[in-house]
């Protein structure tokens, strides 16, 4: 058994590697609040701990190594932006292979929300993996909104061992307050 002690980011990169351009900004913004000392935020970021491969790889060498890295992953956060739906190629394969074969929870963090307090009506963000996973009660998710205490809270509260209760699982409105995200 895989020593788990990872967060596997998930983000739809657009098929682009210029990070204003796509979702990889989100995935930049949390490697900054794991280098600044001023946030309570620590990344063992997944992607850190196994070799590196190439776009260009062939996608069986991707593949094989996407699987080490989520095997050794105590969660996935999944960067859930207006174009993350349209993935049809790494985020299903991400998805399905966390809470299939890992079954790891999966951390919905939703890019242009400050609450998340009904997830299901943000259906229509989620990728058809994920969609279908959170109908058949298969994935254990907590949604969150992209923000800096949420997400610093699932982070270090879900993992393999410690799951969200469901696939909807998500916090409170005295939570957010607070965090002194939403109404006061």
């Amino acid at each position: 058994m895989a020593y788990r002690s990872g967060t596997y980011v998930a983000f739809h990169a657009e098929g682009t590697s210029d990070p204003t351009e796509s979702d990889m900004k989100y995935y930049r913004l949390l490697q900054a609040w794991d280098k600044n000392k001023k946030f309570d935020f620590r990344l063992v970021n997944s992607h850190d701990k196994v070799a590196a491969v190439r776009d260009t790889s062939k996608r069986a060498t991707l593949e094989a190594s996407l699987r080490q890295r989520l095997s050794n992953s105590r969660n996935v956060l999944l960067i859930i932006g207006k174009t993350t739906k349209l993935d049809d190629d790494w985020i299903p394969f991400e998805i399905a292979y966390a809470v299939d074969k890992c079954t790891i929870p999966i951390i919905a963090a939703y890019t242009d929300y400050v609450t998340v307090t009904a997830p299901a009506q943000l259906r229509g963000l989620w990728p058809k993996a994920l969609a279908l996973r959170i109908a058949n009660q298969t994935a254990r998710v907590i949604h969150i909104p992209f923000k800096q205490a949420p997400v610093t809270d699932a982070v270090g509260q879900f993992d393999h061992n410690n799951l969200p209760k469901g696939a909807a699982s998500h916090y409170g409105a005295d939570t957010y307050r607070a965090w002194g995200l939403g109404h006061q």
